[in-house]
């Protein structure tokens, strides 16, 4: 953002949107106003695909911050879509025209039936490849889902500590020990030697690492 006290903040100053004669609210005591009243009414809406869609209208018309107003507003309308376990709504395969042209119809006529068939195709169109990456995938380890918390804390630790394989062995052992069943400590014992024998510089974030943290380590890692 061109001024970076704007992030996270209500708008206080006029924006513009190419390619349309409309122009949001610019006072910012009614900008915020408006904000309170939208989240007051998505609250409200039971339904989830409704509340997602009420939202999609609703932040663009508003423009409540300086800038990626329309982003936001797709990741908001996956928020209710998540809580209730949905497929999450994607823009990928969208027209651009047509989700513009949707959005075009809201400002300048306030019709929402163009975008309501935009958000209602892009829907279909991620269910169907959501299905198609979980089929990829396949079904996921219940084994790591149960203790990936547990995983995550080990393998951080370990690196934190910049610990060489020996001692990293020792400290698996003991803490798996601590943390779970007998029957369960040899499989947490595997699991985690083999998290950190994969461990990359392009899949720390994973476990909330940073780089340097990394680089420390793995210069120990013999």
């Amino acid at each position: 953002l061109p001024d970076p006290a704007a992030c996270g903040r209500i708008r206080t100053r006029p924006v513009g949107i190419s390619g349309t004669v409309f122009h949001p609210l610019e006072v910012p005591q009614q900008i915020e106003e408006r904000f309170e009243q939208i989240m007051e009414k998505a609250r409200a809406v039971q339904n989830p695909f409704e509340q997602a869609f009420f939202v999609m209208v609703h932040l663009p018309y508003l423009q409540p911050f300086d800038d990626v107003n329309k982003r936001v507003s797709r990741l908001a309308a996956n928020i209710p879509l998540i809580r209730y376990n949905l497929c999450p709504l994607s823009f990928v395969d969208v027209p651009q025209d047509d989700y513009v042209g949707g959005l075009i119809a809201v400002y300048e006529q306030n019709r929402v039936e163009y975008l309501r068939d935009v958000f209602a195709w892009a829907y279909r169109r991620s269910c169907a490849r959501y299905s198609a990456v979980r089929q990829s995938l396949g079904d996921p380890d219940p084994f790591r889902l149960r203790h990936r918390a547990l995983i995550g804390e080990m393998v951080r630790a370990v690196v934190h500590d910049q610990l060489d394989k020996r001692n990293a062995t020792k400290r698996i052992r003991t803490d798996a020990g601590n943390a779970v069943t007998e029957n369960d400590a040899a499989k947490l014992i595997e699991v985690v030697e083999t998290e950190l024998e994969n461990l990359r510089e392009g899949n720390i974030a994973r476990y909330r690492l940073r780089p340097s943290e990394f680089e420390r380590w793995h210069a120990t890692w013999r």
